[in-house]
């Protein structure tokens, strides 16, 4: 049975995770060398060379995520803005145009923004879920990226996959999803129609706040090649141990989006009835405007919540630093529970932009721990603020 006739969670466990042929252990080792020995000049093993040009660690983990998210190629990093700044160099050149989703996360903008920008690429913000406006932005011949979030950092915007990318390929555009709040495990966009999905790997592949990384998965023979160069010519790699906790990660993947979703699902519903609590962004709620696509293009809706305190800014501050559980901190998608103030958090960047956060928005990232324990410490939370 070839790999792709696997279930996901059997993929997540067993793709580029091959037993060691010498000893048999059935975790590969971790590969901690730079440089690997050659069998005469150009008589690479394996096609082993140079650290910085392959790892078989990396490799491993790079087939794993091409299985899961039925890419060609991916491409592992040492950050998700690596991951992106490799994409981004490997498809444009000044004078072209990148239109990007009004609500994103913070540092992929700034790269774009204070990066790209300067060196002669035309950015242009617009709401993506209003496909006329997606359409009227794009200028033939000379946009050359669609970039989506979905769900969107901070607000969790719906954004329509299928939608974008037939409006993206009928202007030649290429498309590309970041897919990091979902996962592969709640969402598939190469196979909704994306040229290109971005991880950072840091949040729920990981999954445990213990590495920094960041992928590329294309679907394209072309644009792989120019991925991998960049990624061996420029040398953003992922580190063999950092790769290495990465697989690790995944291999738990399912399960733990499972309860992450759950857990989630409960403390939004709970909270959508709090008088302190203006709006919940989630779209497992039917009140969420994305609600019905979500249900369509994702497998559960994750664990990730942004919530509008109706008290304003001083009351979202007060949240933010009143809660126990919910640890305050930047990053997501580890088994623990973090809360954030995105304004003055991952989000400062975009501050006086079209994607400036509301300033009474606080974030959840939805941890696996007992959700009673959860839902308590933020109604505790909730009463504190109220009190002051």
């Amino acid at each position: 049975m070839s790999d792709a006739q696997y279930g996901f969670s059997t993929r997540a466990i067993t793709a580029g995770q091959h037993f060691d042929p010498t000893t048999g252990a059935v975790v590969p080792p971790v590969y901690l060398t730079s440089t690997f020995v050659q069998d005469g000049i150009g008589g690479f093993r394996g096609g082993y060379e140079y650290a910085r040009g392959g790892n078989p660690t990396r490799d491993s983990l790079q087939e794993l995520l091409a299985s899961l998210e039925g890419g060609l190629k991916a491409f592992s990093f040492a950050s998700g803005l690596a991951g992106e700044d490799a994409l981004l160099r490997a498809v444009l050149t000044p004078g072209d145009h990148i239109v990007m989703g009004n609500d994103v996360y913070g540092g992929t903008h700034r790269l774009v923004n204070r990066v790209f920008v300067p060196w002669g690429i035309d950015l242009e913000v617009v709401e993506l879920t209003d496909l006329d406006a997606v359409r009227a932005s794009i200028r033939p011949g000379v946009t050359k990226v669609l970039w989506i979030e979905t769900p969107t950092n901070p607000l969790m915007k719906i954004n329509d996959i299928a939608a974008l990318a037939e409006i993206g390929h009928a202007a030649g555009v290429l498309v590309v999803v970041d897919n990091t709040f979902a996962s592969p495990y709640l969402q598939q966009p190469i196979a909704l129609g994306a040229d290109a999905v971005i991880h950072s790997t840091t949040k729920y592949l990981g999954g445990h706040s213990d590495v920094v990384g960041g992928a590329v998965v294309v679907n394209d023979e072309e644009l792989a090649a120019k991925v991998g160069f960049l990624q061996f010519g420029v040398g953003a790699v992922s580190g063999p141990l950092d790769a290495w906790l990465t697989i690790r990660g995944i291999k738990t993947l399912a399960v733990r989006l499972d309860r992450h979703s759950a857990n989630a699902q409960s403390i939004a519903e709970t909270l959508a009835e709090h008088p302190a609590i203006e709006t919940v962004y989630y779209p497992g709620l039917p009140t969420h405007p994305g609600h019905e696509l979500a249900s369509r293009q994702m497998k559960a809706f994750g664990g990730m919540i942004s919530l509008g305190l109706a008290g304003g800014e001083a009351a979202a501050r007060a949240f933010a630093e009143s809660t126990e559980l919910f640890q305050l901190a930047e990053s997501l998608g580890g088994v623990e529970s973090l809360i954030g103030y995105p304004s003055e958090m991952t989000h400062a960047s975009v501050r006086g932009t079209a994607l400036e956060v509301p300033t009474n928005v606080v974030r959840l990232s939805v941890g696996i721990e007992d959700v009673a324990d959860l839902t308590a410490d933020l109604l505790t939370a909730l009463d504190r603020v109220a009190k002051l």
